[in-house]
């Protein structure tokens, strides 16, 4: 495993590549089953709306209502999740404090689901990423592709991994070097029988990939097999009729470039930080688990874990499911560890709960936030919150009780669409003419002005109101012909127009 040195991409010579990583659909069978336990948290009425919101200008948008309580003074920005499953279509979503969409896609297909929007950089630009594919029920091994997308929600790329098995979903970096790091899950022929299982088996083998951007190719690989023992997985073995099922025995779920340029690997399967050596490849240290190289204090021991990450401290950050094939707990938590790697000693700094006890099977994260504060998503069960440096909670909040979002973040954005806001009008009783318009994306707008008139070349400005939300209806006099709407700033500057549409004649009952 060699690094790799290459001169540094910019967005010029990214986007003048030709989009040679744009790839085809996502590929693999089976769907994406969030089956959760429900928690004490949950128990209470749907959030206000209902648990899908309707929109007069986008109905094809089936957007989960979000629920959100702010009790402090939270990070500027908004929050990031990908909706997964129940109420509601699936894709990438981002709102705002007080729940309201501000930008949503909706991925197609019956069984595909979109995984893990967040903010990354690449040359030097702000970019939007996530992952689209399908994801087999009941393992949660995930076949699809990576997508990048600039400030006006425009595809950049897609990146799948390279070789014949599609990219998993459960991480994907960006780093300085213009690279991505992912997972492969590969399926290979494995001797099982020193564990218990079959000597004809098969393994699940958790593969990093670090695959240049602008080319496509692959600059490092790594093997799990090669480096962890199948001794060391808290997972069963298959036996039985399940004997040749593929062993998940590692189940990768978050790489980080540690740092000193090494990498950081949790592996949920074997309850183990893993810090592997960039170049070599070799397994510098482990960090938990049944060969862990540090003694560990009461209260910094971790269980079925996710999203390990270095924090500007020094400190190390995770998702403590505390469930998982087995229950250790009855909460999850995000945990804080001071890391000694000199002493080989691990202590707690800091635990994160969410204001009612909530166990998360599956999925979580925790991103450091600015002043050490931080952002947790709650994975399998349908809760995100922010946490101050102290602990104590900010913001909280939460999607439709039958739905989840794989990670949740929190992140200053500033998004510019290309296409045109969106309008539908309504003539109402009299004269009224109802004006309702949205731009789906759109971060900058303050304010909407209508104009109206007999011709479409002859309009009139007749009314401006606030926004309100992903969507904004405005009331104006006629009788009118045609309507525009305008998207302003906060100076009153104008940012874009929808179409001019005609009004339709008032209905039956109006």
């Amino acid at each position: 495993m060699e690094s790799d040195s290459r001169p540094r991409l910019t967005r010029r010579r990214l986007l003048t590549a030709g989009g040679g990583l744009v790839a085809a659909g996502a590929v693999g069978a089976g769907g994406y089953a969030l089956g959760r336990q429900t928690t004490t948290a949950e128990t209470g009425a749907a959030p206000a709306g209902g648990q899908i919101h309707q929109f007069a200008t986008r109905a094809d948008l089936r957007v989960p209502v979000v629920s959100v309580t702010v009790s402090g003074a939270p990070t500027p920005g908004m929050t990031f999740l990908t909706p997964a499953a129940g109420a509601g279509g699936r894709g990438p979503l981002i709102v705002d404090d007080t729940g309201a969409p501000v930008w949503f896609r909706q991925v197609s297909g019956p069984a595909e689901v979109a995984v893990d929007l967040r903010v990354q950089t690449l040359a030097d630009e702000p970019v939007l990423t996530w992952w689209e594919g399908v994801i087999a029920p009941g393992l949660g091994v995930g076949a699809g592709e990576f997508v990048i997308a600039d400030t006006s929600y425009r595809e950049i790329t897609r990146i799948r991994a390279d070789g014949a098995v599609p990219a998993d979903q459960h991480d994907f970096v960006l780093t300085d070097r213009g690279t991505a790091l992912f997972f492969v899950y590969e399926p290979v022929s494995a001797d099982l029988s020193a564990v218990g299982g079959v000597a004809d088996g098969a393994l699940y083998d958790g593969v990093i990939q670090e695959v240049d951007i602008e080319t496509g190719e692959a600059v490092l690989r790594w093997q799990a097999r090669d480096h962890v023992d199948l001794a060391e997985s808290y997972a069963p073995v298959p036996t039985g009729e399940q004997g040749r099922r593929p062993y998940d025995f590692f189940h990768a779920n978050s790489v980080a470039v540690d740092h000193d340029d090494h990498l950081l690997v949790s592996a949920r399967h074997t309850w183990t930080i893993y810090k592997i050596d960039r170049s070599t490849g070799e397994v510098r240290w482990r960090l938990g688990g049944k060969r862990g190289d540090f003694a560990i204090a009461p209260g910094a021991e971790f269980s079925w874990q996710h999203d390990a990450r270095r924090r500007a401290d020094g400190t190390l950050g995770l998702f403590d499911n505390r469930a998982g094939i087995t229950t250790e707990a009855d909460q999850s938590r995000g945990l804080i560890l001071a890391v000694d790697e000199s002493a080989r000693t691990v202590a707690p700094v800091r635990e994160l709960l969410y204001p009612e006890p909530a166990l998360a099977p599956t999925q979580g994260g925790v991103q450091e936030l600015a002043g050490g504060a931080s952002f947790v998503g709650w994975g399998q069960q349908p809760y995100f919150s922010e946490h101050a440096a102290d602990g104590s909670v900010r913001l909280a909040g939460r999607l439709p009780a039958d739905n989840g979002s794989y990670r949740a973040y929190r992140f200053g954005w500033s998004g510019r669409p290309t296409d045109q806001p969106a309008v539908a009008v309504r003539a109402g009783s009299g004269a009224a003419v109802t004006v309702h318009v949205s731009w789906n994306g759109a971060t900058e707008v303050a304010s909407w002005q209508v104009r109206g008139g007999p011709q479409p070349d002859r309009l009139a400005v007749l009314g401006e109101a606030d926004r309100t939300g992903f969507e904004t209806a405005i009331t104006v006099g006629g009788p009118l012909a045609f309507v525009v709407a305008d998207a302003l700033d906060g100076t009153g500057r104008p940012l874009a127009s929808s179409p001019v549409v005609p009004v339709p004649p008032p209905t039956a009952d109006e």
